[in-house]
C-alpha cells in the first residue's frame, strides 16, 4: 500500500547508541515497509517503527540515497505483521483500487464508443 504518514524510527548505531528519527512512511505491506529518513542506517540493523497505538519491528534490507533522503526497506520480523485494523496511515492508497477504477473506466468508455 502506498501511503504518507510520519512515524518514529529507533535503532542502535554501530557504536551501540540508540538513535531516533522521524521518518516518512512511503509504503507498507503485511511483511514490510519503506521509510524515508535523513541519515543512512546500515543493512541488517534492527529497527522499531512506532505509531500512535503500537509498533512494528524489523530489519533494514536496503538503504538507498535518492535526491531527498535515504530510503530504507524494512522487512518485519517473524510474527510481526502490519494490519490496517491496528494502524491505518493518514494517506493510504491501494494501487489495486486504481487499476480497478481505470479498467472500469476503459470498459465504460469502450462501451459508449468513445476511446481517448
Amino acid at each position: 500500500m502506498l501511503c504518507a504518514d510520519l512515524v518514529d524510527v529507533q535503532w542502535k548505531d554501530p557504536n551501540g547508541r540508540i538513535r531516533h528519527n522521524v521518518a516518512n512512511l512511503e509504503d507498507i505491506s503485511l511483511s514490510g515497509a519503506c521509510l524515508q529518513v535523513e541519515r543512512p542506517v546500515p543493512l541488517g540493523t534492527t529497527v522499531r517503527i512506532s505509531y500512535p497505538n503500537g509498533e512494528l519491528n524489523g530489519k533494514v534490507k536496503y538503504c538507498v540515497f535518492r535526491e531527498i533522503g535515504y530510503f530504507l526497506g524494512v522487512e518485519f520480523t517473524a510474527g510481526c505483521r502490519w494490519s490496517h485494523r491496528s494502524y491505518r496511515p493518514q494517506h493510504l492508497l491501494d494501487p489495486r483500487r486504481l487499476v480497478v477504477r481505470a479498467t472500469n473506466r476503459l470498459k465504460t468508455e469502450s462501451g459508449t464508443g468513445s476511446i481517448n
